[in-house]
């Protein structure tokens, strides 16, 4: 069974909830009649002008039997959104007024609606850009506790069974932080872990890579930052094993970690690899997927309080459907 195939599984053992803000948009429309038919939601709800999500979907030859219309302009969930986002947000000057008008937009109110626990998970992002769901989530939902960071992840699934967990490695932050600091490197390394047992089912073996391995590149501050990033991660004591600075080499194969990190409790074990910034993430998963022919899937969003996750504008149908069974299963068996 493939990443794709577990993941649908396991989000129909799960039967979580889900919202999908951009119920005007075809593929997603498409995509909630996938997951309702194929139950790997209990529920799927649309938001968005009744008359017009029903457009879109006669438009695309959908019926929208089963799937749960709402506009968030007309629920009866309205006010005490509002009045829950302006308590959020009163210390940074938003009005009530403004709270209701900001919470009527279809991707606050569905972050509200995971929020209050009227869904377990939301996707977006067909329509929408990664820069307006992220706002959405972190000014509706926030961080988990013991992270200040919401990050990504990729899955890679590799050809070669020997890497990772029978192939399959956590790849991560490939798309949300440019030039993280020590601290965000030290909560991605955490998110990253519990991506690691959520979606590979394993247990986390964490590297934290650099050019350097143990102090080999000096001063620099690039390396400085991975070396402050693993100090931090050490006095949280978290319940993974992990190490770094390590080259990539270093980190994954066990000959030339012996010769340059000798007894790292990582060796040969590695399946989480946390990139030191974003150039750098986007460019390995990039490689490794064109290179070596790997699965490249996500990126999923992490670090969230509540899981929600973001899409390619240019996404498909199915990529819709794959997004939310992850982002399901994210959520957890309640």
């Amino acid at each position: 069974m493939n990443f794709v195939e577990s993941m649908k599984e396991k989000a129909k053992g799960y039967q979580n909830r889900l919202v999908l803000p951009e119920g005007t948009e075809p593929r997603t429309v498409q995509a909630a009649r996938k997951l309702v038919d194929e139950k790997i939601a209990a529920s799927v709800t649309l938001l968005g002008d009744e008359a017009a999500v029903a457009a879109c979907a006669k438009s695309v030859n959908v019926s929208l039997a089963g799937i749960t219309v709402i506009n968030p302009l007309k629920s009866a969930w309205l006010d005490d959104f509002a009045n829950a986002y302006y308590e959020k947000r009163k210390a940074k000057g938003i009005t009530p007024e403004q709270a209701k008008s900001d919470i009527s937009g279809v991707l606050r109110f569905g972050a509200m609606m995971v929020k209050k626990g009227h869904a377990d998970a939301m996707v977006s992002g067909a329509e929408s850009t990664t820069a307006d769901l992220l706002r959405a989530g972190l000014t509706v939902i926030g961080t988990a506790p013991g992270t200040k960071t919401a990050s990504s992840c990729f899955v890679m699934e590799l050809q070669d069974k020997k890497w990772g967990s029978d192939g399959m490695m956590i790849f991560s932050d490939c798309a949300v932080i440019p030039q993280p600091s020590s601290e965000q490197l030290a909560d991605i390394a955490q998110s990253a872990a519990k991506s690691c047992r959520e979606f590979l089912n394993a247990e986390p073996v964490v590297a934290l890579l650099s050019f350097s391995t143990k102090g080999s590149g000096g001063n620099d501050p690039a390396v400085l930052a991975v070396q402050e990033a693993v100090k931090m991660l050490t006095e949280r004591k978290p319940d993974f094993v992990f190490d770094g600075e390590m080259q990539a080499d270093a980190a994954l194969v066990p000959s030339v970690t012996q010769k340059k990190a000798p007894g790292s409790p990582v060796t040969g074990k590695v399946n989480t690899i946390v990139f030191p910034n974003l150039g750098a993430g986007n460019i390995g998963y990039k490689l490794v997927q064109r290179l070596a022919g790997a699965g490249a899937y996500g990126p999923f969003l992490q670090g969230f309080a509540n899981p929600i996750s973001d899409l390619s504008r240019g996404c498909s149908v199915d990529d819709i459907v794959t997004t939310a069974a992850v982002t399901l299963v994210q959520a957890g068996k309640k």
